[in-house]
């Protein structure tokens, strides 16, 4: 198929460039920046992949002092954040190109926020006015290019780093932590497995989904959600089933943004219990999403009709209503090979009440269609648990 179409620059709501081959872009993007010295973040998997090696050739050749750091875990930590901003340090680097999925994105903006801080990593998670406290014109610029397509953290304006000590997912923000320059080459995709692609593509279904279900007045949000969605339904599967269609990894990873911007509107309950899980159990976010899905869907059921007939109509589900919408996710899930329940990705019934406490103070919690107490949402981790719909 002809991609022509699908190459152009983008300024929402960040610089976008777009298009199969944009990775050619990244030392001008960084120039553009001011960086003579990027320090490229991505995670141990990707570190040795040609991608890498590529990207690090395209900068040097251009005069370019890159560095690399790759020591982050799949749920990065508060230490994984503060060993890359001892790296940047040493090699006096000017700038991060974040480069990987969500766990690489988010530990570069952490990254890239505390290289100028004097105050610890903690002290700027998002509870008040915290953000008030960052020195801002001590931020490092940075370029982000996702490889996967769903938490769309290159257009997020904060970082969800793990807390080791505490055991809990703390989200850490401010308004300028969003990538100044964006790079969406679904080139950079096609070796994803399907596992992962399903999962991913999954996060990034939730977050247009309960953006869509928040109480709260953003009409823009909403657009964007519902065009996420869409795109989802129809190039998720696509993308899953032959890894190399190119148009398929593109549109994922647009909708990937169109999730991560929807959600300035807020998420919801499947976040507000993903978080604590992935913290306790360090399961993946994505799949902890795709799992919890339905059953969230089925707790709001009642504040969220009238949404979800707006989604039935906008997708063209065979079934209107809130139960086409629950038939059509879990078949998505069944056709994605997604487990049904989170008892069969390893989650098991020690901590069913921390998990509800923690839920309960989640900042998703916030903007749930429906307030839930702890005890309520350790029920809704059991149903979920035990596969109960």
């Amino acid at each position: 198929m002809d991609m022509s179409p699908f190459r152009m620059n983008w300024n929402y709501p960040t610089s976008i460039r777009v298009g199969a081959g944009r990775i050619a872009d990244l030392a001008s993007a960084c120039r553009e920046l001011g960086m003579s010295a990027p320090l490229l973040v991505t995670d141990p998997g990707l570190a040795s992949l040609p991608m890498i090696e590529q990207a690090l050739r395209l900068c040097r050749d251009d005069g370019l002092n890159a560095g690399l750091f790759f020591q982050i875990k799949g749920n990065p930590t508060g230490p994984n954040v503060m060993d890359g901003v001892a790296a940047f340090k040493a090699d006096s680097h000017d700038g991060v190109i974040a480069f990987g999925g969500g766990s690489a994105l988010d530990a570069g903006k952490a990254i890239a926020l505390m290289v100028g801080q004097s105050r610890p990593l903690w002290d700027f998670e998002d509870v008040g006015d915290n953000a008030s406290r960052v020195n801002v014109a001590a931020m490092a610029p940075v370029v982000a290019v996702p490889t996967t397509a769903g938490t769309g953290s290159e257009v997020g304006r904060a970082a969800v780093i793990t807390d080791d000590e505490a055991k809990v997912k703390r989200i850490i923000f401010h308004a300028r932590m969003l990538p100044a320059v964006v790079i969406l080459d679904p080139e950079l995709t096609l070796g994803l497995p399907p596992r992962i692609t399903a999962a991913t593509g999954m996060d990034a279904l939730s977050h247009s989904l309960e953006a869509f279900c928040s109480p709260l007045y953003h009409p823009l949000a909403e657009g964007i959600a519902l065009e996420g969605m869409r795109l989802v339904r129809h190039y998720l599967p696509r993308a899953t089933a032959n890894g190399n269609d190119v148009e398929a990894r593109l549109q994922m990873l647009v909708a990937s943004s169109m999730g991560a911007t929807a959600f300035q509107r807020g998420l919801g309950a499947m976040h507000a219990l993903a978080h604590p899980l992935g913290a306790l159990y360090d399961a993946h976010h994505g799949l902890l999403n795709a799992v919890l899905m339905p059953y969230v869907l089925q707790a709001n059921r009642s504040h969220i009709e009238p949404q979800m007939e707006r989604v039935g109509r906008y997708l063209d589900l065979p079934k209107a209503g809130f139960d086409g919408v629950l038939e059509w996710v879990l078949q998505l899930r069944g056709d994605l090979g997604i487990p049904h329940s989170l008892g069969e990705i390893g989650i098991d019934d020690q901590q069913v009440e921390r998990v509800g406490r923690m839920a309960e103070i989640d900042p998703s919690a916030g903007t749930n269609p429906v307030a839930y107490s702890a005890e309520q949402y350790s029920r809704l981790f059991d149903k979920a648990l035990r596969g109960e719909l």
